[in-house]
């Protein structure tokens, strides 16, 4: 059988699966300085780990931004372009089997899909995402890595940053619980160190992608939310957004191998248009 490669581009990293006989083949990502290298880099090293050669190809359909630079068929394969959203919400509801949920691609921005069945409604996205807490961290932690602000988050307390429901009142206030953050950084303490900074930064992304996605949910009436993107690599990413679980009673879903899963729509649905 021959393999279908999805491809999402991004600025700078790609990300790449592939499709035989039905099953996924062990993702992967490239980072480059840009996306038409992280492309070719990206396709020639998945092909060289895998086994594969180009006759093994059947089709290359790629999405993301990125997609837009790329003008030809790949080496001679055809190629194909996809909707990204529509890649983005089938991705999610393979990873997780659901049939219907707000599918939230967490990248740089964020964005959000209701994918039902055949249907995927990109119903809009916030610039809070990636691109915030990599900046914000670069000024207040003097690191752009993202590996290292995640390790110093998880030595981070979120009581030296953040002020809670129950620093300002005494008692409950509604559905409310005292350890429910009234205000992200309305605490920030003098002797808050790096860790702290930075746990309160994923903390106030996180929440804020958290809270548009609830609100994305009862619009849409469903109440599965699946979290796919590159900042579900964040370490214990539920425990980031088990506030509005714990809430709303909405279903989080966190699915394996989810900063793949526009790559992985890529691939499972039908291509809508040629290059031009």
């Amino acid at each position: 059988m021959k393999t279908v490669i999805g491809i999402d581009i991004g600025g700078s990293t790609t990300k790449i699966v592939g499709i035989c006989s039905g099953e996924p083949i062990r993702p992967m990502q490239v980072k480059a300085t840009d996306p038409i290298t992280s492309l070719y880099g990206a396709f020639g090293r998945y092909l060289s780990e895998n086994g594969l050669s180009i006759p093994d190809i059947s089709e290359i359909r790629i999405t993301g931004v990125g997609s837009s630079f790329v003008k030809d068929d790949i080496y001679g394969i055809k190629t194909l372009k996809v909707n990204e959203f529509k890649a983005i919400g089938l991705g999610g509801l393979y990873l997780t089997g659901l049939s219907d949920a707000i599918v939230v691609s967490m990248g740089t921005g964020t964005a959000f899909v209701h994918a039902k069945g055949d249907s995927f409604e990109h119903l809009g996205g916030t610039g809070v995402g990636g691109g915030t807490l990599l900046g914000l961290s670069s000024k207040l932690l003097g690191t752009r890595n993202f590996k290292n602000i995640c390790e110093l988050a998880e030595e981070g307390d979120l009581s030296k940053i953040d002020l809670a429901v129950g620093d300002i009142t005494k008692s409950e206030a509604g559905i409310l619980k005292n350890e429910t953050t009234a205000s992200n950084f309305g605490k920030i303490s003098d002797y808050a160190n790096k860790n702290d900074i930075a746990a309160g930064l994923i903390n106030m992304v996180c929440q804020t992608i958290g809270m548009l996605a609830y609100f994305a949910s009862r619009f849409s009436e469903t109440d599965n939310i699946v979290l796919c993107g590159s900042m579900t690599t964040i370490p214990n990413t539920n425990n980031y957004f088990s506030v509005i679980n714990s809430l709303y009673g909405v279903n989080i879903h966190v699915p394996e191998d989810a900063e793949f899963a526009t790559a992985l729509g890529a691939a499972l649905v039908k291509a809508d248009t040629e290059l031009t």
